[in-house]
């Protein structure tokens, strides 16, 4: 199984009209996505906390997280974003849910998702 990059724009909600283009690495182990620190502050994204983190080493650290606005294959959403080292790009999987795609390992894509909705009926207009 090989790696599935993506091609991403994001940018800071307050200020939709600075956009960076990046490439991701869809990393279905980590649940949130990661940009470096240093990309976040030049759009102006704003810290709303901290958060704890575990690596795959054991190792346990916190980090800064705030909001971007993320477009993937043409869809759009705002998602958390973690403020991480640099060269840290990892499209995460809380991320991939909202966009509404998953990692497809075979074909090295993303690819759509059944998205659910647990009602026991259909939903209908009133």
């Amino acid at each position: 199984m090989g790696f599935v990059r993506v091609k991403a724009k994001i940018w800071n909600i307050e200020s939709p009209e600075d956009i960076k283009e990046v490439t991701l690495l869809a990393d279905t182990g980590a649940i949130y996505t990661v940009f470096p620190e240093t990309l976040l502050k030049s759009l102006g994204v704003k810290s709303i906390g901290r958060r704890r983190f575990r690596l795959a080493n054991n190792q346990v650290f916190e980090r800064e997280i705030g909001i971007v606005g993320m477009e993937v294959g043409g869809v759009k959403t705002h998602t958390i974003a973690v403020f991480g080292d640099e060269n840290a790009y990892l499209l995460g999987v809380v991320t991939l849910e909202e966009l509404g795609f998953e990692v497809d390992p075979i074909k090295g894509e993303l690819k759509p998702l059944e998205l659910l909705l647990m009602l026991s009926t259909p939903v209908t207009e009133n």
